[in-house]
């Protein structure tokens, strides 16, 4: 146990240190979130008229943006994974005598803190422009981002084991996630949607994670309860377990 819990921590602490090397992606990552919110936000703002915000487009897209940063996080965390593999270190990983779920929760864990990270600069910087939100709300809100990184982190670590090419793990995770991000709710509420849109979105994991944050944020009126927790809790312990058989399934052959 002890040597699988060290083996985790060092490559969480692996990941970490080399995302703090390449300031490029946190530009990346922060950046063009926040510039599609402010773009986006005030030149859709005076076209839609939303019953249920409480500042306008830009308050209730804040939130969507914060669920972009994660999402953006998390799919080029798990990109090292494939370098890793193309490099060899990954093989030397699996064949030492640790436990697969220990090298699943160590990459896992590090991109969480890593999409946590970025995703609360992000509310620092834009807090002014947001207002509102309380000292339990902030933590609610980090939280929130925390479980929803954890669930996303370990979607796209799962794939990241299957998919040795770079450009097919982007196309399979835009095809994936993207669509997530649509349906969570972060550019339209539920309740002007069409029956088939609400059902998706209903269906769709990230729309509760939305729901708490615009909730914990202050940025429109919703009715966040302990069921919300309950289903991102549980997307995270799917997800976890995907990512677990993912590594399970076989010890991946270096990329040439």
């Amino acid at each position: 146990m002890e040597r699988d819990l060290m083996a985790g921590w060092v490559l969480a602490h692996r990941e970490i240190v080399g995302f703090l090397r390449q300031r490029s992606r946190i530009a990346a990552a922060v950046g063009t979130p926040l510039l599609f919110w402010l773009v986006l936000g005030a030149g859709l703002g005076s076209s839609f008229q939303m019953s249920n915000s409480t500042g306008g487009f830009l308050r209730y897209f804040f939130p969507g943006t914060l669920l972009m940063v994660v999402l953006f996080s998390s799919i080029f965390g798990a990109i090292s994974l494939i370098e890793d593999k193309r490099e060899g270190f990954l093989q030397g990983v699996l064949v030492a005598p640790v436990a697969r779920g220990a090298v699943v929760a160590g990459k896992v864990f590090g991109g969480t803190v890593l999409a946590l990270g970025q995703s609360l600069l992000l509310l620092v910087l834009a807090y002014p422009m947001i207002k509102g939100a309380t000292p339990p709300g902030l933590l609610g809100a980090a939280t929130t981002l925390f479980l929803t990184g954890f669930a996303l982190s370990a979607v796209a670590v799962g794939f990241a084991f299957r998919i040795d090419s770079i450009p097919g793990f982007h196309g399979v995770m835009n095809l994936l996630l993207f669509p997530m991000w649509l349906f969570s709710g972060a550019l339209f509420p539920a309740s002007g949607a069409s029956p088939i849109i609400r059902v998706a979105m209903a269906l769709d994991p990230l729309s509760y994670s939305h729901t708490l944050l615009s909730r914990f944020l202050g940025t429109a009126p919703s009715h966040a309860s302990w069921r919300d927790f309950l289903v991102l809790s549980a997307f995270c312990a799917v997800s976890f377990i995907f990512a677990w058989r993912m590594a399970c399934r076989r010890v991946p052959k270096k990329a040439h």
